[in-house]
């Protein structure tokens, strides 16, 4: 089983900043790419920001700038630094992992979620 586990959101005024963090577990034999997705009420989920193992991280255009993506491939974690926030970031903020398992199965796994919430 694999299980992704995220931490940091709360409430922040608008122009503060959080940092979120996302930890993979379980039967993981490597990590293809691991992201950040976000889902206010009344729309669609969408992505925040995605790191690709070896490649270009890519960013909505609404967070270019100010957020930031990053991993720890050692720790089988994924960090989201967010600066400069809008009421409009508020949201939950899903973590998602695209990995091996260790029977070498790929599969696609999401984070329970954690709120963040940007007061004006």
């Amino acid at each position: 089983q694999v299980q992704l586990v995220e931490s940091g959101g709360g409430l922040v005024q608008a122009g503060g900043s959080l940092r979120l963090s996302c930890v993979a577990s379980g039967s993981i034999a490597g990590i293809l790419a691991m992201g950040w997705y976000r889902q206010a009420p009344g729309k669609q989920r969408e992505l925040v920001a995605r790191a690709p193992g070896g490649g270009t991280s890519n960013y909505a255009d609404s967070v270019k700038g100010r957020f930031t993506i990053s991993r720890d491939n050692a720790k089988n974690t994924v960090y989201l630094q967010m600066n400069s926030l809008k009421p409009e970031d508020t949201a939950v903020y899903y973590c998602n992992a695209d990995l091996l398992s260790l029977n070498l199965r790929r599969g696609n796994y999401w984070g329970q979620g954690t709120q963040v919430t940007v007061s004006s």
